[in-house]
């Protein structure tokens, strides 16, 4: 037996975007065969998390994922969700409104900005590295500079430690912004694993004084920037069984349809400021339209040349959720789409 560090981590009430939280709880255990089932629930106050009143104020974390955490000896990261004292979720558990569906498939495409002393990594202070260009997947100092490589090795290292389905990562389009990935099989897989990556990151970035912006288009306003720099999503690419399998052109259009239908229900859910990067710019459609086009960087929904080859099946990249969206209200919002076409 030996002393095990688990990490409980879970989100917040704030809005619009969850902050995520954690604290250390030690038990006994093998850390060769401790599983989740081994994590018990652990009681929080809410009333300092603003999801409860003082005179109130106890609220669970009930386990629902378990992760390696090779930089603790004998340590785990545990994600959470948030329940009421009775056991029902949480009104901020948003993962809990998620169809429970296995054959469903996600993954979601992370970028972000590095900030350091107020400012992107990498701008100097005052003003503005050399335009966007060259910083898209770039190599040398000068487009990838400073201390962001490392940054980003050491959290895919950490990530795939921890068994999360990371499958790559990137310099982006802006001067110190990156993007990583993943992929998880099952409706609420890949959503887990952001948030226990986005975990991984902020706190490697304590070590370096770096701070992970998340909002989708933080350059707006703040530097009355000339060359108006790229904003930040999280492109949320999703496959069913039946989109897979059967697919078809006319189920593909009704699929389409009831996307448009809903497209405000989704713009709710895609992430604050939306309106600041859904401009019709800079790869994207704007915020009060719906498209899609086969490998159409600037509609709503890009179709891969594979789906419609493949006899319109596959799976398909919703273009619109932004960098602070939460991938559970994304992915929730997705099923519930899905679910409105016949056949699905």
């Amino acid at each position: 037996m030996a002393k095990l560090k688990l990490e409980y981590i879970w989100l917040d009430g704030y809005t619009p975007v969850a902050g995520l939280r954690g604290k250390t709880k030690i038990v006994d255990g093998d850390p060769e065969n401790f599983s989740l089932e081994d994590c018990p629930e652990w009681g929080f106050d809410g009333s300092s998390t603003k999801q409860a009143e003082g005179s109130n104020s106890d609220c669970l974390l009930k386990p629902v994922a378990l992760y390696p955490d090779t930089s603790r000896i004998n340590g785990f990261v545990v994600m959470t969700e948030v329940m009421l004292p009775d056991g029902s979720p949480h009104p901020s558990n948003t993962r809990a409104t998620i169809l429970d569906e296995v054959d469903t498939w996600f993954g979601f495409e992370q970028e972000y900005f590095f900030y350091q002393h107020g400012r992107p990594l990498g701008f100097p202070e005052g003003g503005y590295p050399a335009p966007q260009g060259g910083y898209y997947t770039g190599v040398g100092f000068g487009n990838v500079g400073d201390i962001a490589r490392t940054i980003v090795e050491e959290h895919l290292d950490a990530c795939l430690d921890a068994g999360i389905n990371h499958e790559g990562i990137n310099a982006e389009v802006a001067k110190g912004q990156w993007e990583f990935q993943v992929f998880g099989k099952g409706s609420k897989r890949a959503a887990d694993e952001i948030w226990v990556a986005r975990y991984l990151l902020q706190r490697i970035g304590e070590k370096y004084g770096v701070d992970i912006e998340y909002h989708c288009k933080p350059l707006l306003g703040a530097y009355d920037d000339p060359m108006d720099w790229n904003g930040s999503g999280m492109h949320c690419n999703f496959s069913t069984k039946y989109m897979r399998e059967v697919g078809g052109e006319d189920y593909f259009k009704a699929l389409m349809d009831a996307f448009s239908k809903f497209r405000e229900e989704h713009i709710a859910v895609y992430g604050p400021d939306n309106h600041l990067r859904l401009t019709g710019l800079h790869e994207t459609q704007s915020i009060d339209q719906f498209s899609w086009g086969i490998a159409d960087r600037g509609a709503s929904i890009r179709v891969p040349h594979g789906f419609k080859e493949a006899g319109w099946k596959g799976y398909l990249e919703d273009r619109r959720p932004n960098s602070a969206g939460d991938p559970y209200a994304i992915a929730s919002r997705v099923l519930q789409t899905i679910a409105t076409v016949p056949n699905s």
